[in-house]
């Protein structure tokens, strides 16, 4: 098992459970103690859980997201190539707003070389696209959350009615057909749909994972959204359903 899908996993089980021993782990995961042990470490490092002789207890609640720096690890090969993807649904010229979030952390590296206007709402988005020659920036303004570095608040919300975007670029902790575009935190939530009514189209990333998942915090229905990209391991029945509401759906 990969680093990034064993850590993945332990925290997954570890918040479950409440709490386990690297015994248990390492039998879940098939690797040594040592290994699960140096994972601990690196977890415990991120907030993620606690670790007590032996084991570890989870600092995550069941409907909290996990850490930036956690999720940033996971699946960059398909987030890389959905992001490659919503860059081609952009055409130079436009003006963009770029949510946060690590799948659109991507589209911003996947922008850096074009010709566009675009608001990142992160400043980790910001610093990726910081000095990229031909594009204009535009920041913010807003509080930024530790970790995430999403920009919220007022200011944030403010900023967005100010400007009208040619698209909006989405991410999303839950995307189903029945309960629409979710987010864990609701002020993020907020910030979204700000982003949504400042943009002339929405395009949202989700890879095959946010399928599965209804968060807190709801943000639209998917009658909001115009395209949606995604990888080709998202689930069909959801898929179709998006398809049948009349987004375009693209896999990649």
């Amino acid at each position: 098992m990969a680093s990034a899908d064993r850590l993945r996993r332990i925290t997954e089980a570890v918040r479950e459970a409440g709490r386990l021993s690297v015994a248990e782990l390492a039998g879940l995961t098939g690797a040594s103690e040592m290994t699960i042990r140096r994972d601990l470490e690196i977890l415990a490092d991120q907030g993620v859980l606690e670790r007590y002789r032996g084991g570890a207890s989870s600092l995550l609640l069941r409907g909290e997201e996990p850490p930036f720096a956690l999720r940033s690890g996971e699946r960059p090969e398909a987030k890389r190539r959905i992001a490659a993807e919503a860059a081609r649904l952009i055409a130079d010229g436009e003006s963009v707003v770029l949510d946060s979030g690590t799948t659109c952390l991507e589209v911003a590296h996947a922008l850096t070389g074009r010709r566009l206007t675009v608001m990142p709402l992160s400043l980790h988005a910001a610093n990726a696209l910081t000095g990229a020659p031909r594009l204009k920036l535009l920041l913010p303004g807003g509080e930024p959350r530790p970790g995430e570095l999403a920009l919220t608040g007022p200011l944030a919300e403010a900023s967005l009615a100010a400007l009208r975007f040619d698209t909006a670029v989405l991410g999303c902790c839950g995307l189903t057909a029945a309960d629409g575009l979710t987010a864990y935190d609701l002020a993020d939530a907020a910030v979204k749909r700000a982003a949504i009514a400042s943009a002339r189209r929405v395009v949202a990333v989700a890879d095959a994972a946010k399928f599965s998942r209804t968060a807190l915090a709801f943000v639209a229905p998917v009658s909001a959204l115009d395209a949606v990209v995604t990888e080709e391991a998202a689930p069909d029945d959801e898929t179709g359903a998006l398809t049948a509401a009349g987004v375009t759906v693209r896999k990649v």
